[in-house]
């Protein structure tokens, strides 16, 4: 099938992916734009036709310009999605299977130590609108392990007391995610002190865009802000905190399908990765107890010695 052919059927798949399949408007734009970037090189690179040797092509060109493996995956995940859309409808492409994935290496995820963490939890101080906001943000993050994007779009109808949110994460899914003390401490003093009407929960305080909803590149400035005042030298982002909540429950012990219903992951190798953060934790239980009837009776024996 022709290149232009098949992006004519953009649209209809734009419609597929929001009506039959209902996706987030977020990975509707992403998957469209890779696609539309897909085809565009491969126009002025002289290909017609959609076929393995023009996709092989694309990727050689994609790993010359040094794109990363995980974005690489991305354009074709989006192809092979696109692709089997386009088979279901009965139109004659490329088979989807015969594109390979490449292999992603092992998520490295850094995480604070736990003076790090309450160094930059307690790095807004005051009680000055922005300073409690600052503060809000930080103990709503670390409390429910939401992402930045539902954190944004969070509205001040919450209730608070309850110390329950029911939010829509990816895909439209609803979960609740819980608040800790200090996190509805601060979201109270926070909302008490607001004098306008915005509906949305948090928002932006800078003179030229005054009670505006905070956007998630505004919550990244904020905690890139607060790690350097901390003097936390590590890459500190709004995700770091979400990695130090499912690592603090997993941890404390709980059950790793809890955590994935509180993180909202669709599936449970996603929050297996986690698992090998606690390697350290472990090693010092070990260091702890394993041996320690033995180490105690050599301690007698020495004693008796003596």
């Amino acid at each position: 099938m022709e290149i232009k052919q098949i992006e004519e059927l953009l649209e209809r798949f734009e419609n597929y992916l929001r009506i039959e399949k209902n996706k987030s408007q977020g990975t509707i734009k992403n998957y469209l734009l890779r696609l539309k970037k897909l085809f565009k090189w491969l126009k002025e690179n002289g290909f017609q036709n959609l076929d393995e040797e023009a996709i092989f092509k694309f990727r050689a060109y994609l790993d010359k310009k040094k794109i990363s493996i995980k974005t690489q995956s991305y354009y074709l995940i989006s192809l092979r999605s696109f692709l089997r859309f386009l088979k279901k409808k009965g139109f004659e492409v490329l088979d989807p299977e015969k594109i390979e994935l490449p292999k992603i290496p092992e998520r490295e995820i850094s995480i604070l130590s736990d003076e790090e963490l309450e160094r930059l939890l307690n790095a807004p101080q005051g009680e000055s609108l922005k300073s409690l906001r600052d503060k809000a943000i930080l103990e709503t993050l670390f409390s429910t392990g939401m992402r930045i994007s539902e954190l944004c779009s969070l509205n001040r109808d919450i209730e608070i007391e309850k110390g329950e949110i029911k939010i829509r994460g990816k895909g439209g899914k609803i979960r609740i995610v819980f608040l800790s003390p200090l996190a509805k401490l601060y979201l109270k003093k926070y909302l008490e002190k607001r004098k306008d009407q915005n509906p949305a929960l948090f928002v932006n305080l800078s003179k030229n865009k005054k009670f505006e909803r905070i956007t998630p590149r505004g919550v990244q400035k904020l905690i890139k802000y607060y790690a350097k005042k901390a003097g936390i030298l590590k890459k500190v982002t709004p995700h770091t905190l979400r990695h130090q909540f499912a690592t603090d429950l997993l941890i404390s012990g709980a059950d790793l399908r809890a955590i994935q219903m509180l993180l909202g992951h669709k599936n449970i190798q996603t929050t297996q990765v986690y698992t090998h953060l606690t390697n350290r934790e472990l090693k010092e239980i070990h260091q702890a107890f394993h041996g320690r009837r033995r180490r105690l009776k050599n301690k007698n024996n020495e004693n008796k010695v003596l």
